[in-house]
């Protein structure tokens, strides 16, 4: 990978589906921006605006929003579209 992905993610502090997605970023070790949608109602219109609907988590990354998405479905996404490699489990 030349350049590390631009990484916003709209998360819970407290949801299984936010820990998902933040694992995933961990596990790969990239850099991401946590937009608190609870403790921040700003985040939270920002991602209703940017996405187009209510539930989270939401991700953008390198400008395509995943809407509504769990770590897996992110994880896959980036392999798909060689954003991260595939790691062994």
């Amino acid at each position: 990978m030349a350049d590390a992905p631009k990484i916003t993610a709209w998360l819970k502090p407290v949801c299984g589906w936010s820990a998902g997605v933040r694992e995933v970023f961990d596990r790969h070790g990239l850099e991401y921006e946590d937009r608190d949608i609870i403790g921040n109602p700003d985040h939270y219109a920002e991602m209703v605006q940017k996405t187009g609907q209510p539930l989270s988590p939401c991700v953008e990354i390198n400008g395509q929003v995943l809407a509504d998405v769990s770590g897996e479905e992110v994880e896959a996404w980036m392999v798909k579209n060689q954003v991260v490699g595939a790691l062994a489990r």
